[in-house]
């Protein structure tokens, strides 16, 4: 097996139809990929056969392929919605169950089964299961013209990117959160002062969160280029949004409900199939998962 080989993703199947081999299966990709005899994108959904020895893909149309045939493209791993914020949420957890333990060898039990993990760790369990509840239905969405990606390292940094969604209109980067409270701007200033605008969730100033959006969004121009039109999203879930309106944007930061970001999201645009798998691509190298 030749590096190129051993770099290559698995795939997730969502349905299988037949084997055509023993090395070999036909289903349906959850994950984009590049048929290895002649190219073509083969995105998510799409009937494909699977390649067990190599975890490559190639067309139906193809068969069995030929002895010598190579790895041509490497698959497209989307990542786990929320993965690094749950692993981090049972690190903290088991760190603190072992030092109870430890100090307390007869009672540690019984002292873990009176108290709960403290807020700090308990904020980590909560922001996994807001990214993902968003990251489940966005890929519900997935198909050749809206590409998914989740849990994104930033290079150079301990943050990741949420989730990134491709779309004809766009690259989005979305910033997951689930705060109580009502999302609304509050502008201080204007015809005398500066401007500045603050973003607050019921008393709580998440000003912050849009100022980690707004960097994320730059990181990304810098993979995808000033050509394509680069979006940033919070989207707060559970939040106490209002039955009419709600949603605003901040210093370019759309601040939304799922069901508005998902309707944001199917809007039409100018980028076609191709263009979107080859940014699909370079963003997925460029931005491995966390």
């Amino acid at each position: 097996m030749n590096a190129r080989q051993r770099a290559a993703g698995t795939v997730t199947v969502s349905g299988v139809d037949d084997q055509t081999g023993m090395n070999d299966k036909r289903l349906r990709l959850r994950y984009a990929g590049i048929c290895r005899e002649c190219g073509m994108d083969l995105p998510a959904r799409t009937e494909a056969i699977y390649e067990r020895s190599s975890k490559t893909v190639r067309c139906v149309a193809h068969g069995e392929p030929p002895e010598d045939a190579e790895v041509q493209v490497q698959l497209i791993e989307s990542g786990t919605p929320g993965g690094s914020a749950r692993r981090e949420f049972e690190r903290r957890k088991a760190a603190r169950e072992n030092r109870i333990r430890a100090k307390h060898p007869r009672i540690g039990g019984f002292l873990l089964a009176l108290s709960e993990d403290p807020q700090s760790t308990r904020a980590w369990d909560t922001g996994a299961v807001g990214e993902e509840r968003l990251g489940n239905r966005l890929n519900a969405m997935a198909s050749d013209a809206l590409h998914v990606l989740h849990d994104r390292r930033l290079p150079g940094s301990r943050a990741n990117i949420d989730h990134l969604v491709l779309s004809p209109s766009g690259v989005y980067v979305i910033d997951a959160k689930k705060y109580k409270g009502r999302p609304r701007l509050r502008v201080d200033g204007g015809l005398i002062r500066p401007r500045v605008e603050r973003l607050l969730v019921g008393t709580r100033d998440c000003t912050k969160v849009v100022d980690g959006v707004l960097k994320q969004v730059e990181v990304v121009r810098t993979v995808v280029g000033d050509e394509i039109a680069v979006h940033g999203a919070l989207c707060f879930v559970d939040a106490d949004w209002p039955l009419i309106g709600g949603s605003f944007a901040t210093r370019g930061v759309e601040v939304v409900w799922p069901k508005r970001l998902v309707a944001r999201l199917e809007s039409t645009g100018p980028m076609g199939v191709d263009t979107l798998g080859r940014l699909h691509r370079k963003l997925a190298e460029a931005l491995p998962s966390a």
